[in-house]
């Protein structure tokens, strides 16, 4: 196997009914798997059209948000030389799948672009499509379907996600959202490359993955919780974990 895709799932089943539309028509090679860690959704999550290659593992952990130990769970039962880790949100281009195939360095990064899946699997960035997903016109006019980067989606080989001791557990218990997780993983990272341990990729090659508009990039922090058509999970995003809220209490 030379690639394991790695997704934690928490009540979000429409999504990834669309992700595996839109992986079967992509026609995954057989040496790709694709791994959802069931992160306690209710009811438990399902293969809905039998696509090669695809593993649903549940973490039989029921607290609101452990990405952490999905994300160490599903690395643990990766098969692959190379491990894909992003988010529920995301979706995957088919030249990323093949990056993540021949990949031979330690990490590979990735720039993001808004775009959705429809409900019959299929791509697009049409303005239109994302009007109706929240994406606001006065993001359009500014940046067009441009994301800032994020800690979370990676291409890692195995062997250094283990090296580098995985994600840690420890720091699960600060309310959704938070970056901490992420961010402790990154600056680990960070820190071993500039200790000269491992090798960055290039970041002027960073290909795309894309992202559904959700949260802050479509209302303001009193609309966090917009979530259009209910396609995710419905934890709250106003707390004290979410910079976005908590600068818009703070302006009233």
């Amino acid at each position: 196997m030379k690639l394991s895709v790695v997704v934690s799932v928490l009540n979000s089943h429409e999504i990834v009914r669309r992700q595996l539309l839109y992986f079967s028509k992509m026609g995954l090679p057989d040496d790709v798997e694709i791994i959802y860690l069931d992160d306690g959704s209710d009811p438990p999550l399902k293969d809905t059209i039998g696509l090669k290659n695809l593993i649903i593992h549940p973490t039989y952990d029921y607290r609101e948000w452990t990405v952490a130990l999905a994300r160490n769970m599903g690395a643990r039962i990766a098969k692959g030389r190379n491990i894909l880790m992003t988010d529920i949100d995301f979706i995957i281009p088919k030249n990323v799948i093949d990056i993540g195939r021949e990949f031979k360095g330690h990490k590979r990064r990735f720039k993001r672009k808004f775009g959705i899946l429809d409900e019959q699997g299929n791509f697009t960035q049409s303005f239109n499509a994302l009007r109706s997903y929240g994406l606001t016109e006065e993001r359009i006019k500014r940046k067009g379907t441009n994301l800032p980067p994020h800690p979370n989606h990676f291409i890692m080989s195995r062997e250094v996600f283990w090296d580098m001791g995985g994600y840690d557990e420890n720091k699960m218990n600060i309310p959704y959202p938070k970056c901490t997780d992420d961010g402790a993983f990154k600056a680990r990272w960070v820190e071993a490359v500039n200790n000269g341990k491992y090798k960055d990729d290039d970041p002027v090659s960073r290909p795309y993955l894309y992202m559904f508009p959700s949260g802050q990039f479509c209302h303001d922090a009193e609309d966090l919780d917009f979530n259009p058509f209910n396609l995710f999970h419905g934890l709250t995003r106003k707390t004290r974990a979410n910079v976005y809220w908590m600068r818009g209490r703070r302006g009233k």
